[in-house]
C-alpha cells in the first residue's frame, strides 16, 4: 500500500503515517497530485492535533484507511498556485481545514453548507473523486483545491490559527446558527478541552455571560482566571444545578464521553438550545418530558462551511481569540496522542511542522 502512495500521483511529499490500528506514527514517503489550474499549493507550516485524529489513527470508528496521514488543522505558505485561482497568490498565508471536496451541486452546497454535503471528502483517510486516497498535514506540503483554503489574516499567528480550522469552526458555527452570539445572553459550556475552552473564548468575544460547566471542581480557576469564564458550575453538586435551573439560553455540549442530559436540559430557559458538538460513542438518553415543558431544544452540529469558516478566521483575528496551545516537534507525536488520551494538555498540540518534520 505504501508503495501504491508513492506512485499515484506525481509530487513527491513527506509526512507521518499510521500503517495499522495500533496509531503508531513514523515517517512516510508519499504524493500529493500536480496543482490544477483552480488549486493552491502551500508549504505546511503547522498541524493541529485534533482528538478524532487519535480516533481515526486507531480505527476507532471503523473507517480508517491506512497508511493514514492525519491532519484537518493545517497552516502554511502558499507555494504554487493554478492559472484560475482568484483568491490566493504566492506567499500569502492559508489554511485548510476538515474538508478538501464536496459535490458542489447540493442544496447544502449552493448554501456554503459543504460541511453537510453527503458527498464530503475530508482531509484525510478519505477518496477523491478519483479513488485516490486524502492525506492531511501531518506533512511537509499540500494541494487543495481554491474553494476549500482559508485565507489566514496576518495579525493571526500560523500557529494559533491552524486549530481554529477544527476546533475554533466547531464551536463558533452553533453560537452563530443558535444565535448564542448577542451581548448579555447567558451561555453554558459543558466540558473545557481542545473545544469547550474555544467556546468560552469565542462567546465571550460575542459579549455573551459564559459558566463553564464541568465535573471537575479543580477545573474552577483555570475557567474564571485564565479563560475568562463568568461562572463555574459543578455538574455534580446538585445545590449549585438547583440553584442555576432555567437560567441559560444556551448550552454548548463538547463532553465526548456518555453524560446524562438531563440537569443539562434542566438548566435551560423556556426556548433554550443545548446543542452537542463531541460525539460520545454510545447513544444518550434524551429524557422528552423536560423538552416539552419549556419548548426546548437539543441539538447538532458539525464544523462550518468554508464561507463560515473565513468568516469565523476572520473573527478571531479582529478580536484576537487565540486557542491555548503546546506547540510540539513532529518526533513527539506518539507521546503527544498518549497525553491526549489522558486529556493531558492545554488545551491543543500545535506540531511544528516547518521546524521539525525532518526527511
Amino acid at each position: 500500500m505504501a508503495a501504491q502512495a508513492e506512485i499515484e500521483h506525481p509530487r513527491k511529499a513527506f509526512g507521518w503515517a499510521a500503517r495499522d490500528s495500533s496509531g503508531l506514527l513514523s515517517p512516510f514517503n508519499f504524493c500529493r497530485r500536480e496543482p490544477g489550474e483552480k488549486d493552491v499549493a502551500f508549504r505546511v507550516l503547522y498541524c493541529g492535533i485534533c482528538h478524532s485524529d487519535l480516533h481515526s489513527i486507531k480505527n476507532e470508528w471503523g473507517t480508517s484507511i491506512y497508511p493514514m496521514v492525519p491532519g484537518h488543522e493545517v497552516a502554511g505558505v502558499v507555494t504554487e498556485v493554478g492559472s484560475k485561482v482568484e483568491k490566493f497568490k504566492v506567499g500569502d498565508k492559508v489554511g485548510v481545514g476538515c474538508l478538501v471536496d464536496s459535490c458542489r451541486t447540493c442544496q447544502n452546497c449552493c448554501d456554503n453548507l459543504e460541511n453537510y454535503c453527503p458527498q464530503s471528502t475530508f482531509t484525510y483517510g478519505a477518496k477523491y473523486r478519483d479513488g485516490t486516497i486524502t492525506y492531511g498535514g501531518y506533512s511537509d506540503s499540500m494541494v487543495a483545491e481554491e474553494h476549500f483554503v482559508v485565507r489566514i489574516p496576518d495579525r493571526l499567528p500560523l500557529d494559533a490559527a491552524a486549530p481554529l480550522l477544527c476546533a475554533g469552526i466547531t464551536v463558533y458555527s452553533p453560537l452563530r446558527y443558535y444565535g448564542l452570539d448577542k451581548p448579555g445572553l447567558h451561555v453554558g459550556v459543558v466540558g473545557l478541552g481542545g473545544l469547550g475552552h474555544m467556546a468560552v473564548k469565542f462567546a465571550k468575544a460575542f459579549g455573551a455571560k459564559v459558566t463553564v460547566i464541568s465535573t471537575s471542581p479543580n477545573k474552577k480557576e483555570e475557567a474564571i482566571q485564565n479563560l475568562g469564564a463568568d461562572s463555574f458550575l459543578i455538574s455534580r453538586d446538585q445545590d449549585q444545578v438547583q440553584a442555576a435551573m432555567g437560567t441559560f439560553d444556551g448550552i454548548i455540549d463538547t463532553v465526548s464521553a456518555v453524560h446524562p442530559l438531563l440537569p443539562l436540559i434542566g438548566l435551560l430557559k423556556s426556548h433554550g438550545k443545548l446543542v452537542m458538538v463531541g460525539a460520545p460513542e454510545k447513544p444518550l438518553e434524551l429524557p422528552v418530558f423536560p423538552l416539552l415543558a419549556g419548548r426546548k431544544i437539543v441539538a447538532g452540529t458539525l464544523i462550518g462551511g468554508l464561507m463560515e469558516t473565513q468568516e469565523m478566521i476572520d473573527f478571531a483575528a479582529k478580536h484576537n481569540v487565540k486557542p491555548d496551545i503546546e506547540v510540539i516537534p513532529m518526533d513527539y507525536v506518539n507521546t503527544a496522542m498518549e497525553r491526549l488520551l489522558k486529556a493531558d494538555v492545554k488545551y491543543r498540540f500545535v506540531i511544528d511542522i516547518g521546524n521539525t518534520l525532518k526527511f
